[in-house]
Order: C-alpha cells, then sequence, then structure tokens
C-alpha cells in the first residue's frame, strides 16, 4: 500500500490510551498506515463469521451503518464476511473505520477486502497491526489480532458466530477486559447463531431491534442518533418463515400447506429477483437485501404473487 507508515510507542502521544493501561494486551510497537488520531476517538467493534450468512451479513451492515451515523469509530478485523460488511457500511454512512489486521499492516488480507482496506485510510480512518512490516497470514498471528481487536474499543458488538470460532476468541478477550459484550440473537437451530446466542445467556446485551442498538449506543457513548423505527408491511407466508431462520423446501412446504414442486418454483422466482438465496447445505435464506428490505418495511410488493396456501 503506498500510503504513509508510522509506528507508535507506548510513549508517543499518539499511541491509544485502550492500549497503554492495559495489561491483556502489551504493545511494544502499534504498526499503522493512515490517521493515528482515529485510534482515541469512541470506538465499537464489530465482528461476527467468516462465511456468514445473510442475516449475519444484515446485522453487521446495520450495525455499522448506525455507528458510523453516530460518529462512533468502527473497529474490525477487516476478514471477510461480517467484519468486512461492517467496516463498508459504517464508512458508506460517513463514518470511520480502523482495520487490526494479522498481517503486516501493510498486507492486505484476505485480497477480497483490498477496497475496503484502502478506504478506510482514504477516509480517515486506519489499519493497524502489532506485527512487523511485511508480516505474513499465520494462524498464530491472528489470537493476538483479536485481543488488540477488544482492547480497542469499549463495546463490542458480535454480529454471527459459531460456538467455536476466533469471533468468540475475541469475544472472551473482551470479557476479560470488561468490555460491554452486544450480542444478535438468531435462530436456536442455526450452526452460526449458538456462539452469539450463547453470549446472551451468559449476560451479553441482546440487539433485537436498530432501534435497541441506536438506544444503547446513546446510552454507552453519550451519542444521539434520530431515526425512525421501520415498519415492515404485509409479507408473504413463505417471506415470513424464513425471516424466522433459513429453511429447506421440504421443511417448509408442510408447515405452509402446499406442494414442494409449488414451493421450489416460487422460491427459484424469488431467487431470480435476488430475494432469497440457496445456501450449500440446501437451505433457502432471505438475502442481505432483503433483510434490509423487510427492516423498512418494503416487502409488500416483492411478495405480492406469492401461491396461497393449498395452490
Amino acid at each position: 500500500m503506498d500510503y504513509k507508515r508510522w509506528e507508535l510507542r507506548p510513549d508517543d502521544e499518539l499511541f491509544p490510551p485502550a492500549l497503554r493501561d492495559n495489561s491483556n494486551a502489551k504493545v511494544e510497537v502499534l504498526y499503522g498506515i493512515g490517521n493515528p488520531e482515529c485510534l482515541s476517538e469512541a470506538a465499537l467493534a464489530i465482528i461476527g463469521a467468516r462465511r456468514a450468512t445473510p442475516y449475519g451479513i444484515a446485522i453487521a451492515e446495520m450495525a455499522g451503518r448506525v455507528a458510523g451515523e453516530s460518529g462512533i469509530v468502527v473497529v474490525s478485523g477487516g476478514a471477510m464476511g461480517c467484519d468486512c460488511a461492517a467496516s463498508r457500511a459504517a464508512m458508506d454512512a460517513g463514518g470511520k473505520t480502523v482495520i487490526v489486521t494479522g498481517t503486516g499492516a501493510d498486507r492486505i488480507y484476505p485480497s477480497s477486502s483490498e477496497s475496503v482496506f484502502r478506504d478506510a485510510v482514504a477516509r480517515g480512518g486506519a489499519i493497524v497491526s502489532i506485527e512487523p512490516w511485511g508480516t505474513s497470514p499465520l494462524p498464530f498471528v491472528f489470537p493476538k489480532r483479536n485481543v488488540i481487536i477488544a482492547a480497542l474499543c469499549s463495546v463490542l458488538l458480535v454480529a454471527e458466530a459459531g460456538e467455536r470460532s476466533g469471533t468468540m476468541s475475541t469475544a472472551d478477550a473482551a470479557l476479560e477486559m470488561d468490555r460491554t459484550i452486544y450480542a444478535a440473537p438468531g435462530s436456536i437451530f442455526s450452526p452460526t447463531s449458538q456462539g452469539t446466542n450463547r453470549l446472551i445467556c451468559e449476560g451479553a446485551l441482546p440487539i433485537c431491534s436498530e432501534v435497541d442498538l441506536e438506544q444503547r449506543l446513546t446510552m454507552d457513548f453519550g451519542v444521539l442518533r434520530v431515526v425512525a423505527e421501520g415498519v415492515a408491511g404485509p409479507m408473504g407466508e413463505i417471506f415470513s418463515a424464513l425471516v424466522a431462520m433459513p429453511m429447506r423446501p421440504d421443511e417448509l412446504a408442510p408447515r405452509l400447506g402446499q406442494s414442494t414442486l409449488t414451493l421450489l418454483r416460487t422460491l427459484a422466482d424469488y431467487e431470480s429477483r435476488g430475494i432469497v438465496e440457496h445456501l450449500p447445505d440446501g437451505r433457502y435464506s432471505l438475502t442481505a437485501q432483503a433483510y434490509e428490505q423487510y427492516r423498512l418495511g418494503g416487502m409488500q410488493a416483492e411478495t405480492a404473487g406469492e401461491p396461497a396456501r393449498g395452490e
């Protein structure tokens, strides 16, 4: 990357206070590119599964947008999935993001996140690492990176996470540092929500809507963001069922009193219109865009052509 590099040590004025006196995150040198001043601003870390479902992506995008519009810096690992979605949404909302990478700060990893890395610097944020310049991605480095993500924020939001994952290791590090934890609840049948649901059972604050997140940020950061709460319009039965959780056609058909063949035709039509997507395990899920339209109450027209029960 061709941006100006810098190195910060604990006795430097711009070294982030969140790291200076943190016994859980001992940092001798912080390597970075971009704006070092943003490291001292109020920060919300948003993390989640790399192989996220559309639901997890929608949660990450919603949280990133709300934080960006509230003037709160979004910290993420820059990975594909929830991290990348949160950072992109924050910047698109006019906010800043700090990406904590497990490689050297001058390396873009993964390559699919290149535009997010470059925009983070160009829009007033930063890329930081505790690894020397040029360090390649190595498995043992990323647990250390996760500790830094937890240290740089005062609140951490988990959008979606399995029971055993790097996301949960970051959440565990945040708990050890007495950070506030938010978690988005998911279906009890979804493997990618087992971690977030467990966090809620253990005391994490559940985020059940955009307005809920806004209110919590107001209390924890002292910011005020005025938005109108989206009200969903009337939905067809298929869409309503998939809002709850992804399902296979043979699971969905008997619940709706439809033949599997009729249901498959409708799902194929929905897929062609970007409303649902076919997951690798055979289930159908709403797309991230469909979840967003649902939040805003805009799915009435999309579901007007659903077949009637028993058709």
